[in-house]
């Protein structure tokens, strides 16, 4: 019934407070806007397109790659201007003599080449390094998904820590109200003559005390509303906020699904041992082929044409560099597999606290509920009994104080409870209050 009174009220006033503001944002508006508009998020979508062209250009290492070359020169170098003449088939006896062999004429030439070259074999590189970007790219994916979902459990905090706040400024307002109404009865019993000035001044400093907290929560209510909109990526939020902060329903656990860190941390730990194996291939042979055509002129008619096909192997038989980065990409594998054990050793650690969390947080709430009536109650009989004259008023006074604990513990084992589900579904892959990209 509290809480029901307390969603009227709230409801009520954050829609008067609303007609000229924003829209009523719900929880899960408020989820896709920060998927969508999240500045943090957008650079993580950066980083998967990233990878994606990455791994397209590791992909791409097997096809043939094509040069074209286009050229002038002008020389009277001895050799270049005999191998130019060749090159143009424009030799004659005369350009034998070793007076024109030793002191040419400048020499001018224009021309081409055109050059296909095809990797053959590779020594398990370009297929390693093609796996290893593949394994890399669905890892920043399978991170994104986690961004998200972290994100989401974020906005969940910051949705209802905003609604904490301000039920906390309106039940700070009622109390503030309250002391009000007490020091007028008060200020009336002293001006009877029927109760100490001393008890009216004791008011004022609770009214004053009183003060001080509300400016506190006004505080944290702009706080709140600042920190959902950096999530939000819209700014602070000015509008109502429409999911209530009591479950409507029993929070039933989501359907769990692969976590996304886990996801990218098997996939790093594979793309960590695709990259060891492209380190070992350049220990080994490379084998490729080239073909090509070119052109050299004199004049437009006066040319020579020429072709070759070649099929190469290299082999650094030996090279201290490259054994080196073999044992730094074995290293590297090995690192990536033990953080792939700690990933998953850490979210089943993650998964048992948010359980034993949310076990806590709902005993809590069912206490809270029945301290708060306790409370409510106590404070009715003690302040009947005060206007009577049978209780001091510091009875009233700590039955306020009880009831303002009761309801700060209301308000805590509700946000708790709502963010500790939110911390259960991320530990086990569930889509947070089931809100799906």
């Amino acid at each position: 019934m509290i809480i029901k009174q307390m969603h009227t009220v709230v409801g009520l006033i954050t829609l008067a407070a609303g007609l000229n503001a924003q829209a009523p944002l719900s929880l899960q508006g408020a989820i896709r806007k920060a998927w969508s508009d999240q500045a943090g998020l957008k650079a993580g979508q950066a980083m998967v397109d990233f990878r994606q062209a990455d791994a397209d250009a590791a992909g791409g290492l097997w096809f043939p790659t094509l040069t074209l070359q286009a050229q002038g020169i002008r020389t009277n170098e001895p050799m270049m201007a005999f191998g130019i003449k060749l090159n143009q088939a424009r030799i004659g006896a005369s350009d034998f003599n070793p007076l024109a062999l030793n002191h040419p004429d400048p020499i001018g030439a224009y021309g081409g080449s055109a050059v296909i070259q095809q990797p053959v074999y590779s020594g398990g590189r370009i297929t390693a390094a093609r796996r290893a970007g593949e394994f890399l790219f669905e890892a920043e994916q399978a991170t994104q998904s986690h961004r998200k979902q972290e994100t989401a459990r974020a906005v969940v905090e910051a949705y209802f820590g905003t609604q904490v706040a301000e039920q906390a400024l309106i039940w700070m307002d009622d109390t503030r109200a309250w002391i009000q109404g007490l020091e007028a009865f008060v200020g009336a019993r002293v001006h009877q003559g029927l109760m100490l000035e001393s008890e009216l001044q004791r008011l004022k400093a609770i009214h004053a005390q009183a003060d001080a907290q509300k400016a506190e929560v006004v505080r944290q209510v702009q706080s709140a509303r600042s920190g959902l909109g950096l999530l939000t990526g819209t700014g602070p939020v000015e509008g109502p906020l429409a999911t209530p902060l009591e479950p409507q329903e029993e929070l039933a656990p989501g359907v769990s699904t692969r976590r996304g860190d886990l996801a990218a941390a098997d996939l790093q730990a594979k793309a960590a041992v695709e990259g060891a194996k492209a380190a070992q291939g350049s220990l080994l042979p490379t084998v490729g082929l080239e073909v090509g055509a070119g052109t050299l002129h004199h004049s437009w008619a006066d040319k020579g044409n020429w072709t070759w096909a070649a099929v190469g192997l290299t082999w650094k038989v030996f090279s201290a560099p490259d054994r080196a980065k073999v044992q730094s990409a074995r290293a590297q594998a090995h690192a990536a597999q033990e953080m792939q054990t700690f990933k998953h050793q850490q979210a089943e650690h993650e998964v048992r606290l948010a359980q034993a969390s949310l076990l806590a947080a709902q005993a809590k709430y069912i206490a809270a509920k029945a301290s708060i009536v306790a409370a409510e109650e106590s404070k009715r009989l003690r302040e009947a009994r005060h206007r009577e004259g049978l209780t001091p008023l510091t009875d009233v006074l700590d039955a306020e104080a009880a009831l303002q604990g009761a309801r700060n513990l209301l308000l805590q084992s509700l946000y708790d409870l709502r963010i500790n589900r939110a911390a259960l579904d991320l530990a086990t892959g569930a889509p947070i209050e089931g809100v799906t990209p």
